[in-house]
């Protein structure tokens, strides 16, 4: 308990304290400023632009963050680690009533701590729960479904309350999401109950009273956008922003290979993870000693089944994208929490040889890439100067070998508690030194601070061919954003005073073609996402501002 304490606490450190990331952060970070701004909360507008390709809730949430702590990158990432701790919570209360009843009482509690671990170290997750905002609330309430109808099916005599409790979580996900978010968990639970040859159990689900709650919950917004925008928004989204990009794959990735996600569940459920191969080998064994009656292995079914239709549902998209199967990790987790526990248990049915090879390889995954870390960013040929990499490198290299040594000697559990406790240190290191360092390669602050100085308000501002949505949070104006050079040359070649963001060799293809002399007023470094340029010790690329008043 201590150990996941300091774990969990580190997603609530210095989480103001490092700018806003050029991705899906800056959407969520700027979006309700501006609603507070327009004080209409109905219409998303980013880049003072309509955004309507999302449902409004993780707007709302933030801005509630807002009005009550301030405006702040800290406030909005506040609301990102309350839902990256809800998850770990799910995950503790799926691993407790995944727990055998023929087992001791007290090792459902081992089991849910075990989960709950699980999650709290991942690297993935902290910082997940630090720069994502919709995907980690979009997990945290599909993990809140599937909590609430396994609760559902481990106490009957409470079914019509939990199941209540899963329709809320489901509305709330569809205003996050869209009617998506509740496809998924339904097509779930029906092959669970066809599994289980139970369809018929379909009218004790409450049906009827879960789409009130859910349109309750769901139709005052879409109510809302219909009396102001008529259709065109609303089928856009879903067709647009939901069917066209799993049919087609519109807007992300589509040539992604169908075993896609193998390795995302590893990685994003990562340390644990590997330790699911062995509770699926256990899951088998239960199945083949009748354990089918009891209510602990329907709840185990149900996680397999959750993690199958997921992955499965996805892999056959268009669109592939690792964070869409994100909702999988408590399910994962709390597989792998039980597995543990039953195995400190005694349970004789316990795949020894499993648990402790799947004990000893995650020690040795931790291990390479420790040695990794230290190959790519802590060589002296670097081109980045990252705070603590030496640290985190050898914190992974002891650390997997003391796991693969104790496991073999001591018992998994020793073997895993010196697996956590090395990335608890290594999260640690990551939020405290590491993270800070990247504010070095993290341009839009510089050139907020160089705009605001200079560009008044008639005055344009745009980005050529590089994506820099935090610019609009730090700078509180619209910014134009070309990735075509005829509106930057019309910009620069215009009497009106104009500054461009662009990389050093746009503006050499630009500054050739434009007819009024252009110079550059900052310069500021990036960080290459290139992992081949890194590998090849590439310079830090620069991106330069330029302006059309070089007097």
């Amino acid at each position: 308990m201590l150990l996941l304490f300091a774990a969990a606490v580190v997603y609530f450190v210095d989480l103001g304290g490092s700018s806003i990331w050029d991705a899906n952060e800056a959407f969520y970070a700027e979006t309700p400023r501006e609603m507070m701004e327009r004080g209409d909360y109905v219409s998303p507008t980013f880049n003072y632009e309509p955004r309507l390709n999302k449902p409004v809730l993780s707007y709302w949430v933030v801005a509630a963050f807002y009005h009550v702590l301030g405006v702040s990158v800290g406030a909005q990432r506040l609301a990102i680690a309350i839902g990256a701790i809800l998850m770990i919570i799910a995950a503790f209360h799926l691993a407790r009533i995944s727990w055998p009843e023929s087992l001791p009482s007290e090792g459902a509690k081992l089991a849910g701590l075990w989960a709950a671990l699980g999650i709290a170290v991942s690297p993935r997750h902290v910082m997940f729960g630090r720069r994502i905002f919709i995907d980690i609330y979009i997990s945290m309430f599909m993990a809140m479904t599937l909590l609430c109808f396994a609760l559902s099916e481990r106490y009957p005599s409470r079914r019509r309350l939990f199941l209540a409790l899963m329709y809320v979580a489901v509305g709330l996900g569809v205003l996050t999401k869209g009617p998506a978010f509740a496809l998924l968990p339904g097509l779930v639970f029906a092959v669970y109950l066809a599994a289980h040859r139970e369809l018929r159990r379909i009218t004790e689900m409450m049906i009827p009273a879960g789409i009130v709650i859910v349109l309750a919950i769901v139709v005052p917004w879409y109510a809302a956008q219909y009396a102001r925008h008529g259709w065109t928004y609303i089928v856009s989204f879903v067709v647009g922003e939901n069917l066209a990009r799993y049919t087609e794959g519109l807007g992300v990735n589509a040539d992604r290979a169908f075993w896609f996600y193998v390795p995302v569940v590893f990685t994003d459920a990562f340390p644990l993870s590997i330790l699911a191969v062995a509770a699926a080998i256990w899951w088998f064994r239960d199945r083949g000693a009748g354990m089918q009656t009891d209510p602990s292995y329907r709840i185990r079914s149900l996680l397999w089944i959750w993690i199958m239709v997921i992955v499965g549902f996805f892999s056959i998209s268009a669109a592939k994208q690792d964070l869409y199967i994100y909702p999988v990790v408590p399910a994962v987790t709390a597989l792998a929490g039980v597995a543990i526990a039953r195995f400190a248990a005694g349970d004789r049915s316990s795949p020894r040889q499993a648990l402790v090879v799947t004990t000893m390889v995650t020690g040795g995954v931790l291990l390479a890439l420790g040695i990794g870390v230290l190959f790519l960013l802590n060589r002296a040929d670097s081109a980045y100067s990252l705070q603590g990499i030496a640290t985190i490198g050898g914190l992974a290299i002891v650390g997997g070998a003391l796991t693969v040594m104790l496991a073999t000697r001591q018992g998994i559990q020793t073997g895993l508690v010196a697996l956590c406790v090395t990335l608890a240190a290594i999260n640690w290191t990551f939020v405290v030194r590491t993270l800070p360092s990247f504010e070095a390669y993290k341009p839009v602050p510089g050139f907020a601070r160089e705009l605001n100085s200079r560009a008044t308000a008639e005055e344009v501002v745009a980005t050529y061919n590089i994506a820099l949505p935090s610019l609009v949070f730090y700078l509180h104006r619209h910014v134009e954003m070309a990735y075509d050079p005829a509106p930057i040359r019309t910009f620069l070649d215009d009497e009106r005073t104009a500054y461009v963001i662009m990389s050093r060799d746009d503006y050499a293809a630009i500054d050739a073609v434009t007819d009024r002399p252009t110079c550059i007023v900052s310069t500021q470094p990036t960080f290459n996402v290139k992992l081949r340029d890194v590998l090849s010790r590439q310079p830090v690329p620069d991106l330069v501002l330029v302006t059309n008043r070089c007097n």
